[in-house]
């Protein structure tokens, strides 16, 4: 299926970017977090709190638009919107302001995700302590808690399973995505796991979490905060930075879709939500896989990171193991992937800093940059209704 092909590609771009530290322990609120975020992208964009006009963030986000834009110093909206699933969320935040700006709703739109995700409230605890209440949502989960389906973790299992039991993967060829996450991690003295690399022979040997996931399968929990800076394309050519041109951004739910525990569907092997979003960003762009020298992909279960290559098309069905093998997610392979060291090794905030780790890449200022970058593909979170990005220069 191929998406809608009115496009706004190349009509907007990021052009700041902003974080807090990435800490387990922010000794703040989720609004001051915001708060700095959003601050120091105004400031990297070189405008002032005064010139934005237009907010997007998560649904799970505890600070609203009208808090963090009263504390500081952002006057009149004339856009705010929000965007639901988790860390499916992180580029449909920018689509949203690209289209805003686009449709000429807005000029200055700042995106942000923040939160204490270590110390406040942890995601990766999942549903069984959580009170019962009486959405639809929170219903759907009744079907999978009383048979110990309650955790992140769990539902993924389930999915990775399935994967391997079809494909041949094993545990070594998840293992290589935590293994490069973490070794461009090492090099980014921004990343938590700076300076700690890991080999394939410690990532074996970690604790079982729900097999077949290890404890370094599954990414890590941030306090934290990312915000990124969108305006038109006229307007980026007089800001400091190097433009990241908006592309394509597109958002993605496929028939039969839950949240994360889709396996009433033929096949449960594949991400068919993020192939939505891979049609989309494809024909907006005009481009093809092969036009991509980079790729910043969500990596919150590395199960995961394998079905986002065969979606996108940079390798068919069941090859992705062979793909990573073969060494083309590293500095020197066809296609360097989180550079940054991922939600595995430099900070878990739904995907938001890998979208800074574009526009990074984009300028070519990512501590790991490789060579000659012109567009660069950042997705959103998998398992749910999610979302994507060309970033170009």
């Amino acid at each position: 299926m191929r998406g809608p092909t009115r496009s706004l590609s190349r009509s907007a771009a990021i052009v700041g970017i902003g974080a807090t530290e990435f800490s387990k322990a922010s000794g703040r609120s989720e609004l001051q977090l915001a708060c700095e975020a959003v601050l120091a992208a105004i400031r990297d964009a070189g405008l002032t709190p005064a010139d934005v006009d237009g907010m997007v963030t998560f649904t799970a986000e505890t600070s609203s638009e009208n808090h963090v834009a009263r504390n500081v110093g952002i006057g009149d909206l004339t856009h705010f919107s929000r965007v639901h699933h988790g860390g499916g969320a992180a580029c449909g935040t920018v689509a949203q302001a690209a289209a805003a700006i686009h449709a000429g709703l807005a000029d200055v739109v700042v995106c942000w995700r923040a939160f204490n995700e270590r110390s406040g409230e942890r995601y990766g605890l999942g549903q069984a302590d959580r009170p019962m209440d009486s959405n639809a949502d929170r219903a759907a989960y009744s079907w999978m808690t009383p048979f110990g389906l309650s955790t992140p973790a769990q539902w993924v299992a389930m999915n990775a399973r399935r994967y391997m039991h079809e494909y041949g993967a094993t545990s070594e060829d998840f293992g290589r995505v935590a293994v490069t996450a973490r070794r461009h991690a090492a090099t980014n003295p921004k990343a938590w796991f700076h300076g700690r690399p890991i080999t394939l022979e410690e990532h074996q040997a970690s604790r079982w979490i729900a097999e077949p996931l290890h404890l370094l399968d599954c990414c890590q929990e941030t306090d934290g905060g990312q915000a990124v800076v969108v305006v038109s394309a006229e307007r980026a050519k007089d800001l400091p930075h190097k433009p990241a041109y908006v592309v394509g951004a597109a958002q993605g739910q496929a028939k039969d879709q839950h949240m994360m525990t889709s396996y009433y569907r033929p096949a449960i092997s594949g991400l068919p939500e993020m192939g939505v979003v891979g049609n989309q960003l494809w024909a907006q762009s005009g481009l093809t896989p092969d036009d991509v020298q980079a790729a910043v992909l969500y990596d919150h279960f590395t199960p995961f990171v394998l079905p986002q290559l065969e979606e996108l098309g940079f390798c068919g069905r069941g090859e992705a193991r062979h793909f990573i093998a073969d060494g083309h997610l590293d500095l020197g392979g066809r296609l360097p992937s989180n550079t940054h060291g991922g939600q595995l090794g430099e900070a878990y905030l739904h995907g938001m800093n890998g979208i800074a780790e574009g526009v990074r890449l984009v300028r070519g200022t990512s501590p790991n940059q490789p060579d000659d970058v012109t567009n660069v593909v950042v997705t959103a979170g998998t398992g749910v209704p999610t979302s994507g990005l060309v970033l170009g220069a």
